[in-house]
């Protein structure tokens, strides 16, 4: 593994151990030749995904991508790190089990639009809202217009 400060191409793994949902590997690693310690993550891949985006472009899937633009719609919002990664690697567990190797980028937006309606309502509005492309307010009040409301929790 490439250090990612110096470039030297012989760094050390100092310690590894699965991630908390056994998901991946984490390994610590440390650069012998400029003394830096960084982190890896391993995972499994089934297999080589290209998305096709709507104009027809290729591009290969990006995990780090789909999790960035997740983080982006729940900013400030009351989810966990832990819940989001878990989305994240049913997502990805569910492209690559679906025995497709080209996902079209629509199907890849209708899944996320899935599991942030259930996650969170705000983060749903707000992923919606550049996945369809809103340009005016009234693109807001319809779409959330056709939300269903969430049931209110009685606190104790």
């Amino acid at each position: 593994m490439r250090c990612p400060f110096c470039g030297n191409d012989d760094t050390q793994v100092k310690d590894s151990r699965p991630t908390e949902d056994n998901a991946a590997i984490r390994r610590r690693r440390f650069c012998p030749a400029c003394n830096a310690r960084f982190t890896t993550f391993e995972r499994v891949q089934l297999r080589e995904l290209t998305v096709v985006k709507s104009a027809g472009a290729r591009e290969p899937f990006d995990r780090d991508k789909l999790l960035r633009s997740m983080r982006i719609a729940l900013r400030k919002r009351p989810v966990d790190a832990d819940r989001i990664d878990r989305v994240i690697n049913s997502l990805v567990r569910q492209l690559e089990s679906s025995g497709e190797n080209e996902i079209p980028s629509k199907t890849i937006g209708e899944m996320v639009m899935n599991h942030l309606a259930a996650l969170d309502q705000v983060a749903y509005v707000r992923y919606a809202s550049v996945y369809k492309d809103f340009r005016e307010a009234s693109d807001f009040n319809e779409f959330v217009g056709n939300l269903r409301p969430e049931p209110l929790s009685l606190g104790n």
